[in-house]
C-alpha cells in the first residue's frame, strides 16, 4: 500500500431502492453502529432528502466514511456485520459498493494523468 492509499478515506456507499420497514430493518438499524465502531466507520449520509437536479431519483443513499478503504473492507467482512447483513438484504433491494476517496489536494485534472 502506498502513502496515497493510506491517507485517503474509504467509503461504503449504499443505494436502497426499496425497503420493507419492519422488525428486521429496525433490528439492523439498532445494531449497525456497533459494527462500525471498531473500524472507525461513521455515517456521512443516511437516506436524507435528495434534490434531484439531473437524472432520476436513486432512492435512499447511505454513505459511511472509514479511515481508509481497507477499514471499509474489513468492516463489511467482519463477523459482526455479516451476522446482521441478512436483516437488510432480505428486506431491501440495494446496491452496495466500497470506494476509495481522494486526498484534500485532489483536483479534477488529476484523473488525466491516468489516461495520458
Amino acid at each position: 500500500m502506498n502513502n496515497h492509499e493510506m491517507t485517503t478515506k474509504g467509503y461504503g456507499l449504499g443505494i436502497l431502492t426499496s425497503v420493507e420497514m419492519g422488525p428486521a430493518i429496525v433490528e439492523y438499524l439498532e445494531r449497525i453502529d456497533a459494527t462500525l465502531e471498531p473500524f472507525g466507520g461513521r455515517f456521512v449520509l443516511h437516506g436524507g432528502k435528495a434534490e434531484v437536479l439531473e437524472g432520476t431519483d436513486l432512492g435512499d443513499v447511505i454513505l459511511i466514511e472509514f479511515p481508509d478503504v481497507d477499514h471499509a473492507r474489513r468492516w463489511y467482512a467482519s463477523p459482526a456485520y455479516r451476522e446482521i447483513l441478512p436483516l437488510r438484504t432480505e428486506n431491501a433491494v440495494s446496491t452496495v459498493v466500497l470506494l476509495e476517496g481522494v486526498d484534500e489536494a485532489h483536483r479534477a485534472t488529476d484523473v488525466l494523468a491516468a489516461v495520458r
